[in-house]
């Protein structure tokens, strides 16, 4: 079996989308995390769902837990929107690493390894241009293996 077989057609953001798009994206596609492309829908970063959950969280609440445990209950529930107008770019590291890419005639073999490898429940299936054809979830790929 190819990565073909078992690729889905997956919601993608763009670097420009707000960071609450993005979150509201993986909410409401049931994703385990995001594929953000440029404008030529080629894969700039694949973010897991921690790591989309990190874009939400003020960083000085990250880098202090105490920090986080003074604010009330009312407003820790409503963190997630202090982004406010920034976008998926803005949030994204410097230099993000390479994103976690596989091509579309990947064995079922090749697609677990890199997962396992990058820790990675979410790949952008590519095509020979480098374009995003769609993804493979951890949840296909554990699926397909226990048919």
């Amino acid at each position: 079996m190819r990565a073909h077989d078992v690729v889905d057609e997956v919601d993608l953001v763009g670097l420009s989308d707000p960071v609450v798009v993005a979150v509201r994206v993986m909410a409401t596609s049931g994703l385990p995390g995001l594929i953000v492309v440029d404008d030529h829908r080629r894969p700039v970063a694949v973010l897991p769902g921690t790591q989309v959950l990190r874009l939400t969280v003020p960083r000085a609440h990250q880098e202090d837990p105490l920090l986080a445990r003074t604010i009330d209950e009312s407003h820790a529930d409503l963190f997630w929107q202090e982004v406010g107008t920034l976008t998926v770019g803005d949030l994204l590291p410097p230099a993000p690493r390479h994103p976690a890419t596989i091509g579309r005639d990947a064995t079922l073999l090749e697609v677990a390894a890199l997962m396992a490898r990058l820790h990675s429940p979410l790949l952008a299936v590519v095509d020979g241009a480098g374009t995003v054809v769609g993804g493979i979830t951890l949840a296909r790929v554990l699926s397909t293996l226990t048919r």
